[in-house]
């Protein structure tokens, strides 16, 4: 069966990095009728915490990246590294290490003088040292001194390493515990892993971990290391660049769906297709697909991609969501216009449920001050004459809805003489206090009368203050 695993490590949030290699793992395991699991690395004791561990378990909750297995803890697991461990020193794959730290030290200087590459010189190697109260050892794995290690990896082709240019990494510490590379091997084999998938910061990693593997007389499995995210700046996507933890976008009012079929297209395409179903990205998805040059991260590409799905999902969805955000700013919003109208006009204007928000908001609540660009622009003395033929013959109005208003508006410009601009740039912002809306008859009609006719008096007299 294929077994693919994401194995972050608790130690901040679910970045957008990690969770395009979750994404990737989770669609191939999808498609190849197969099972993801989610592996917690763990190990690094002062770095990891709880909160960081619920981050990454939220994040995939968010974008709907379920496991069939897991989570597993590496910490839960240190019992298992040992008898590992003292499985290969007994067969005589590790040895006993004790070079100090400032030797070690020297060593890589005076490596690093004479222009070579740093790494370990196998001072101990055979030595065959035993642990005992008088020194602190550590534990390396001995690495095959002839030969080479080969691989086909899914994005980067055949990858050919000398055993010459590997030292013996270190798999235990002083204090018993397990390094990194020992830690993913061991699980690797005992979870029965066929796919990792993972960043191409791990490929230098790969050679010496398939190494521990065939002396533990497991199976390797197959490797699809990804290209880097770059920042618009053509740099390592990082937090410079802004929002990078998932659950950011969450807040910032993305749609999960928007964000997967954004993260997807970071380095993997089918034809010219942009936006895709989960059902299609399943079908389609290949790890053999996968671009082998990084991609940049683009925040008007994702906007762009997230108001096709505001557009496109069902109206009822999106209302509940805006529902929630007004909630949570505290906007009374059930007494106000007609809700479901608004938020269908307003979606196909704005890129988040956020943006969409911050657009809506004066139909229910008053403001104190205008947009300070719009009202320059459009409240100035010339608008006094279109805001009060306006005012007068809105108040008129029998049938308050959008042809009637729209009639008013058409009769001032023809009255005054002047084009759509000059009267209904006024009127829109003295009844929403900035430059966007929807259609002026629209938002007028939605708003209300009441509180139509107040805004636009408030305007007049905001102009004749001036």
């Amino acid at each position: 069966m294929i077994k693919t695993r994401f194995a972050p490590s608790p130690t901040g949030v679910l970045h957008v990095g990690g969770a395009r290699t979750a994404l990737f793992c989770w669609l191939f395991g999808k498609k190849m009728g197969g099972q993801f699991v989610l592996r917690i690395e763990d190990t690094d004791l002062e770095r990891s915490t709880e909160a960081s561990v619920q981050a990454i378990l939220d994040g995939m909750a968010w974008l709907g990246l379920d496991h069939d297995e897991g989570p597993y803890y590496q910490t839960q697991r240190f019992d298992r590294y040992a008898v590992v461990i003292q499985q290969l020193v007994e067969q005589g794959d590790a040895y006993y290490c004790a070079c100090s730290k400032q030797r070690l030290e020297t060593l890589r200087e005076t490596q690093m003088a004479n222009r070579q590459k740093p790494r370990y010189d196998g001072c101990c190697r055979d030595l065959g040292l035993k642990p005992d109260d008088k020194q602190t050892l550590v534990i390396r794995f001995k690495n095959p001194q002839q030969g080479e290690v080969s691989f086909i990896d899914h994005v980067k082709g055949e990858i050919i390493v000398s055993n010459q240019e590997l030292d013996d990494l270190i798999i235990a510490r002083s204090d018993g515990s397990p390094t990194y590379n020992l830690s993913v091997v061991v699980d690797d084999m005992d979870m029965e892993i066929t796919h990792v998938v993972r960043g191409d910061d791990h490929v230098n990693n790969t050679p010496r971990q398939i190494n521990i593997l065939k002396a533990l007389g497991a199976t390797c499995p197959e490797y699809a290391h990804l290209p880097m995210i770059l920042g618009e700046d053509g740099k390592r996507l990082s937090k410079r660049h802004g929002a990078v933890g998932v659950m950011q976008y969450f807040e910032d009012g993305y749609l999960p769906e928007a964000m997967l079929n954004y993260l997807v297209r970071l380095g993997w395409s089918h034809g010219d297709q942009e936006i895709f179903s989960i059902d299609e990205l399943i079908e389609y998805f290949s790890l053999d697909d996968i671009n082998r040059s990084a991609s940049t991260f683009n925040t008007d590409k994702l906007k762009w991609i997230n108001q096709q799905y505001m557009m496109n999902r069902p109206l009822g969805e999106i209302v509940t969501l805006v529902e929630n955000r007004l909630g949570g700013l505290q906007i009374e919003y059930e007494s106000g216009p007609e809700f479901d109208n608004i938020i269908d006009l307003y979606r196909q204007r704005t890129s988040t449920i956020n943006d969409l928000v911050d657009s809506i908001r004066y139909c229910f609540e008053d403001f104190d001050e205008y947009d300070a660009k719009a009202a320059k622009k459009a409240l100035r003395p010339v608008a006094l004459e279109p805001l009060n033929l306006l005012l007068n013959q809105l108040s008129e109005l029998d049938n308050w809805e959008k042809n009637t208003i729209h009639l008013v508006i058409e009769r001032v410009t023809e009255q005054l003489e002047l084009n759509m601009g000059k009267v209904g740039q006024p009127l829109r912002v003295a009844v929403t206090g900035g430059s966007f809306s929807p259609p002026i008859d629209e938002t007028v009609a939605i708003i209300g009368r009441e509180t139509s006719l107040a805004r636009i008096s408030k305007a007049i007299s905001y102009i004749s203050s001036k």
